[in-house]
């Protein structure tokens, strides 16, 4: 089977477009459609119900699709694993990155990696953090720099580099600016704005109020930090943040029975073979990245 076939597929199912998929694997939406129908034609079914303008996978098409994904992963390793025994760095790597780590930690990594090894073709994708340790269990990613999950799992490599302290905030004029030493009971009494509970940071701070014995009223969640700071600084609620995020929008508040801290660092599945950018990758950040 012609996996160009298979690649047009997982575009389309991917993207929910055949546009969108042309433009993913830079052909012309007539070879998608091309590619596709002789895709069906070969299996002998359709992949693919196309109502009311949306695609949606058929009961074969889903079962296709994390076959073709896995057939694709495993020509790509192949190729860039012939290509890694010249022992030049070049090739393909892709990496899972968490937004916030993507924004104050990495560019300096980044850069130098790219000026460095002009020849590897960098794809990086933004996302939480729990979603790129799925993805590289899963094996989309080679390796993902992101918050480290609090429980290790077997089959992923766990390598810590940036320590992360996480401190209560407020703006300036919030009431709790004005209090010397804030209580976990003092911050539960006024409206929070925090991660969601689906993260690995939301749930750390859920599990110390719960352990304290108190509520506190979350009237607003994202998983964007960034969002976050700016809904704390014009007032509406209180978070924790890292503390590299304090500026003159914002006021630390001392709360001696709070004392969180997250781990930052990069993940790879241990039974994946990593490419020679992959090496080089971790190497730069273990020796180069800055450390809070």
């Amino acid at each position: 089977m012609d996996t160009q076939l298979l690649e047009a597929f997982v575009a389309v199912a991917a993207t929910g477009s055949f546009s969108a998929a042309a433009e993913r694997i830079h052909v012309t939406q007539p070879a998608v459609s091309k590619r596709i129908a002789q895709l069906e034609a070969h299996l002998d079914c359709r992949l693919f119900d196309r109502i009311s303008r949306t695609i949606y996978l058929t009961e074969a098409g889903q079962e296709l699709l994390p076959r073709a994904e896995q057939i694709l992963r495993e020509l790509a390793d192949t190729r860039q694993a012939i290509r890694d025994l010249s022992g030049n760095i070049s090739g393909s790597l892709r990496i899972a990155i968490s937004h916030h780590i993507g924004l104050h930690r990495l560019p300096p990594v980044l850069k130098q990696f790219t000026t460095v090894n002009p020849e590897v073709n960098l794809a990086v994708d933004f996302m939480d953090s729990e979603v790129a340790y799925e993805g590289v269990l899963q094996g989309r990613f080679e390796i993902a720099v992101i918050t480290l999950a609090p429980e290790p799992h077997p089959r992923i490599q766990s390598l810590p580099v940036w320590h992360d302290p996480l401190v209560p905030m407020v703006s300036n004029d919030h009431p709790l600016a004005r209090v010397a030493d804030a209580s976990i009971a003092d911050l539960s009494q006024y409206p929070a704005i925090l991660p969601g509970p689906d993260t690995y940071t939301g749930r750390m701070i859920k599990r110390l109020f719960d352990e304290e014995g108190y509520p506190f009223s979350a009237t607003m969640a994202t998983n964007y930090l960034e969002t976050i700071k700016m809904l704390v600084s014009v007032g509406l609620g209180w978070s924790i943040l890292p503390v590299t995020m304090l500026d003159d929008s914002l006021q630390a508040i001392n709360c001696p029975g709070l004392a969180l801290a997250r781990t930052l660092g990069l993940i790879h599945h241990k039974e994946k073979t990593l490419s020679n950018a992959a090496h080089a990758f971790i190497a730069l950040l273990e020796g180069d990245a800055p450390r809070a």
